[in-house]
Formats: C-alpha cells, sequence, structure tokens
C-alpha cells in the first residue's frame, strides 16, 4: 500500500512533466550541459595523466639523461693572478662525452643500477634495392632493461658480439614490416652505409604517442636499427677520434666547419676541402638507473661534480631526470584538472539552482491543483513526493542526456584538437550521482513550499 501509494504521486510528476515539455526540457538543459561538462573535462584530466604514465614507462623508472650541451669543447678565460700581474688567457680542453665517461659514472657511484651509452648516427638501410632512412644507434644491453624495450623475436647481444663489435643489430618494427613483410628477419642480414650486419633481434613494437621530446630521452624505437657501441665505434665512425688541431681548425670554419687536407702526389700537392662533424662527442647520450627514487637527485649531483672534473671544469653537459620533471608536469595537470572539475561542477550547481527557480515558479502556477489535491486526501508527504519527483526526473534525464553528451564531446575533443580524452567509469558515475543529489536537494525546497500551502486558500487561487 505504501508503496502504491508514492508510485502514484510519482505517476502524477511524469503527467506533470509531459503536460510541460519545453518547460522540462529548457529545465533540464543546466543538468545536461552541467554533466556533459564534467565528464569531457575529467576524460581530459585522464588522458593528461595516461600520457604522463607512458612517458614515464618510456623514459624508464629511475633514469639519468646524461647528453652534451652547446658549450664549445675549448674555451678562453682571461682573469687577474693573486700576484696583481697582466691578465692571461688559458684554454681549456674538453673531449665532451666520451665511453670512459660512463665507465667512471658505473666504476665510481655506487648508487649506480646500470648504465648504458648511446651513439646515434642518421644513415639509411639497403636491402634489395630498397632504401629507407633509419636511426643507426650504439648501444649495450641495458638499453633495452632502461626504456622498458622488449623483443618481439630474436635475441639481445652475446658478450663476444659486444666486446668485440660484431657487426650484429637488433631492429625496429618499422623496418622489419618495411624489409621482412612476410618473413622472420633473425639470421638475415641488412645493409648500413658500407656494412652487413646480421639481424639477431626484432623489438617489440610500442605506439608511440608521448609529447615529449628527445630532451627527456623518449624516442621511438620503430625506426632505429640498434648494434653494440664497439661495433659502430669500430666499423662506423669514432668521433673522439677526432684531433685536437682539427677542432680548432674547425671551429674557426665556423658550425660544422672544414678542414683543408692537402694531398701529395703528382706535380703538385692538390688541396681537398673536408667537411667535419660539428658534434665532437664520442658519445651523444649516457642513460643511468639509479637503485632507489630517493637517490636521483643526489646521484645527479655527484655526477655533475665528477663530470665537471673530468672535462676540464666545462659545463659541456647536461644532466636531466625525466621521471622527475613529468612527475612534476604530472602534479601541475592534476591541479589544472582539479580546476577544470570544480568550474565544470559549478555548472551542475547552475543547473541545479535553474531547476529549484523553475519549480518554484511552478508551484506558483499550479497552486489551485495542489489544494484539490490536498482536499481529496493528500498529506503534505504526498505533495512534498509528487515535486521531489517531478525534479528528480527532470535531473535524471538531463543526467543521461549529458553522460550522452559528455562522451560524445571528448571524441569531438579528441578528433579536432588531438588531445588524448578517457572516459572512465568514475567520471560517468561522479557527473550522474551529482546531477541526482542535485535535482533532490535543489528540488526539496518547491516541494516543501508547496507542501505548506493552505488547501483553503489554495482553492481560492
Amino acid at each position: 500500500m505504501f508503496i502504491k501509494r508514492y508510485l502514484h504521486d510519482i505517476g502524477i510528476a511524469v503527467e506533470a512533466i509531459f503536460a510541460n515539455k519545453v518547460k522540462s526540457i529548457l529545465t533540464a538543459l543546466g543538468i545536461i550541459f552541467g554533466v556533459a561538462a564534467v565528464i569531457s573535462m575529467m576524460s581530459i584530466g585522464k588522458g593528461a595523466e595516461q600520457e604522463i604514465l607512458e612517458q614515464i614507462k618510456l623514459v624508464g623508472v629511475n633514469n639519468i639523461i646524461i647528453t652534451p650541451s652547446s658549450v664549445s669543447v675549448e674555451s678562453e678565460n682571461g682573469g687577474n693572478n693573486n700576484e696583481g700581474e697582466e691578465s692571461s688567457n688559458t684554454k681549456k680542453f674538453s673531449k665532451g662525452l666520451t665511453l670512459l665517461d660512463a665507465e667512471a659514472i658505473a666504476k665510481v657511484i655506487p648508487s649506480v643500477k646500470q648504465i648504458s651509452p648511446v651513439i646515434s648516427f642518421n644513415y639509411s638501410a639497403l636491402l634489395n634495392a630498397k632504401s629507407k632512412p633509419v636511426v643507426l644507434e650504439g648501444v649495450n644491453n641495458n638499453y633495452f632493461e632502461l626504456f622498458n624495450i622488449a623483443l618481439a623475436s630474436g635475441e639481445l647481444f652475446n658478450e663476444i658480439q659486444i666486446e668485440n663489435g660484431f657487426p650484429v643489430c637488433i631492429i625496429g618494427d618499422n623496418i622489419k614490416n618495411e624489409f621482412f613483410r612476410n618473413e622472420n628477419p633473425v639470421g638475415k642480414t641488412i645493409k648500413c652505409g658500407q656494412n652487413w650486419l646480421k639481424i639477431v633481434g626484432v623489438v617489440e613494437r610500442r605506439d608511440f604517442t608521448a609529447s615529449a621530446s628527445d630532451e627527456l630521452g623518449i624516442s621511438s624505437s620503430d625506426n632505429k636499427i640498434f648494434i653494440p657501441v664497439q661495433t659502430i665505434l669500430r666499423r662506423f665512425k669514432d668521433r673522439a677520434l677526432v684531433r685536437a688541431d682539427e677542432v680548432a681548425k674547425a671551429n674557426t670554419g665556423g658550425p660544422g666547419g672544414n678542414i683543408t687536407v692537402y694531398r701529395i702526389g703528382g706535380d703538385a700537392p692538390k688541396e681537398e676541402i673536408v667537411e667535419t662533424d660539428k658534434n665532437l662527442n664520442q658519445l651523444d647520450k649516457i642513460i643511468v638507473q639509479v637503485k632507489e627514487t630517493e637517490q636521483l637527485n643526489a646521484t645527479a649531483s655527484v655526477i655533475k661534480k665528477m663530470l665537471l672534473r673530468r672535462h676540464s671544469e666545462l659545463y659541456d653537459f647536461d644532466v636531466t631526470i625525466p621521471e622527475l620533471l613529468l612527475k612534476q608536469q604530472q602534479k601541475t595537470r592534476s591541479i589544472f584538472n582539479i580546476v577544470l572539475g570544480v568550474i565544470a561542477g559549478i555548472s551542475l550547481i547552475v543547473g541545479g539552482i535553474g531547476i529549484m527557480n523553475i519549480m518554484l515558479a511552478s508551484v506558483l502556477e499550479r497552486i489551485r491543483e495542489i489544494g484539490v489535491r490536498q482536499a481529496v486526501g493528500a498529506k503534505k508527504k504526498d505533495i512534498i513526493a509528487q515535486f521531489l519527483s517531478e525534479s528528480t526526473l527532470i535531473s535524471l534525464t538531463g543526467g543521461f542526456i549529458g553522460i550522452f553528451l559528455g562522451i560524445i564531446l571528448s571524441k569531438i575533443i579528441t578528433a579536432v584538437f588531438d588531445i588524448i580524452t578517457i572516459v572512465s567509469v568514475f567520471s560517468v558515475l561522479i557527473a550522474f550521482g551529482v546531477s541526482v543529489i542535485v535535482g533532490i536537494t535543489f528540488g526539496y525546497l518547491p516541494a516543501k513550499k508547496a507542501s505548506d500551502n493552505d488547501p483553503v486558500v489554495s482553492l481560492r487561487q
């Protein structure tokens, strides 16, 4: 009997909603757009969080990236001595980032778990008259663990291949698809520059959607050919073999300066211009993994001091901690997402206020109807149930439509602005739950006002 009575009140509320369709739709608009805004804003925040987590996986956990800076390997410093003598120019020379630096860091600093030098060159891979530009990267086996890179097939380099610089390689997924689409490339060879490299493994494909650059040590492995460090130094190029006098001549010739070489032969010496690589560092990167996250800053500080001593006090390198930078970005984005969520939530409250205003106006318009119901036996709680049901049903309907609209908005944001959005069940439940609470909360005051009317006064209206 109790349930039947209140079902009757809900039925009257539904009839009232359909009898005033336009007004009901206008009342629900605030809730619709509020829920849609909450879902779309939270989906942007979830997408940003997911992107940061993917980037952290890509840069590896507890990694420190050491890269050469743009400071010249040779600089002049002038100054007066303590005896007040005339100023003199002193020249400092640094070999740049070398393999010896990497070995020293691994040997001296106890907090270092593992380390990998990285040498990168742009080459063209060639096979069966087909050519493709690739990045040739000299690494050791630690590199794959440092960046969470798994192999789809084959195996990593063995100790003999690493120590003796054997012509072996591990290729990325794009290179496999380009040259070995329908066959297993492991055991086959591919030409890079003047060297034929035997393929011993294939890197597992990873969807690379990170917006970070090589400053954080992030780059796709799909278009790379990995070879042992000693292989690239012995069979391709070792920039550390450039002599100091050549460095000086190259610097006077501007960026990527030229060296004049005289070749003796024939009647007279022949002059030949040889281009030099403006990057005089043997290594392009050193990736250091620290045992514990708490040791990152301290280890980075020790590395800086150590490299300064090894590089004649020249600050020709940069030390970056990608994970801490990304976590700082994540913190900043989280604050931004909270602000977006609050702004979107305010629109829901505004929608609730709209419901309350229209329901109050509806009570004034339907005073006679309320009086008739009270005269035939309806109690105060019946009147409250009727108007509360009406506001709640409008909120529920607006919430459902808002969810649908919010999901569509998220897809549009992804398609138009290329921003990753992830609609989570949590965001849908939060938005829908708030819409229901808003409907009940802001619908109660008009319902209470309607129930407090004197039936005699109401019937006279």
